[in-house]
């Protein structure tokens, strides 16, 4: 989840009867969904014995404070691992993985029944999900073609809050309402909910 630290686990198995020592490079990079390159976040290397049908476990811990700054609007890391095996010429093996971070954010409740040409109030919440304070939140909504621009008050670290937003729907059949948050230290959080407008 975005915001929060990531921890990920590289499982290496020794299938041998041999005993092997295997050097590992790990790397961390934020991309874009075409797979380039941003920034290099992290990069460590360790070094791992493993006995005959041994298996080990590495933790490798990306703390929010490595990739926040860094992450782009695709709020995508891709993280690798190259394993080559000591006193073997040549073996070496890439993991590699790519994660995508999830937003919690944005809560869409709508009433349970919404009437053509009636005042309807929806709730919309919104959370900074960061361990530090945002400013300059401001909220987007979309709908029936037309663009609401709410400025809102800053959010202390992991705050939530909410709005209420009225509308009246002139016809029936679905809508869809469409919800951008954005402020100083990420944008373009979405969140999207359809709307069934029931007849008089």
């Amino acid at each position: 989840v975005f915001g929060k630290d990531i921890t990920l686990l590289l499982i290496l198995n020794n299938l041998s009867t041999d005993r092997k020592t295997v050097k590992v490079d790990m790397s961390a990079s934020t991309v874009l969904y075409t797979r380039r390159t941003v920034t290099e976040i992290l990069k460590a290397t360790t070094s791992v014995d493993l006995s005959s049908k041994q298996g080990k476990h590495i933790r490798l811990k990306i703390p929010y404070s490595y990739y926040g700054k860094y992450l782009t609007t695709d709020k995508r890391i891709q993280v690798t691992a190259l394993c080559e095996v000591l006193h073997r010429q040549g073996l070496k093996l890439l993991v590699e993985k790519t994660i995508i971070l999830e937003d919690t954010n944005i809560i869409i409740k709508v009433p349970r029944r919404i009437v053509v040409n009636k005042a309807a109030t929806l709730e919309i919440s919104y959370a900074n999900p960061l361990p530090e304070p945002v400013s300059r939140c401001v909220l987007l909504v979309t709908l029936m073609n037309q663009q609401v621009k709410i400025h809102l008050a800053r959010l202390a670290p992991r705050e939530r809050s909410k709005i209420y937003f009225e509308f009246t729907p002139r016809k029936t059949g679905p809508l869809q309402l469409q919800v951008d948050f954005s402020c100083d230290k990420f944008s373009h959080v979405k969140g999207f909910v359809t709307i069934a407008v029931a007849p008089a």
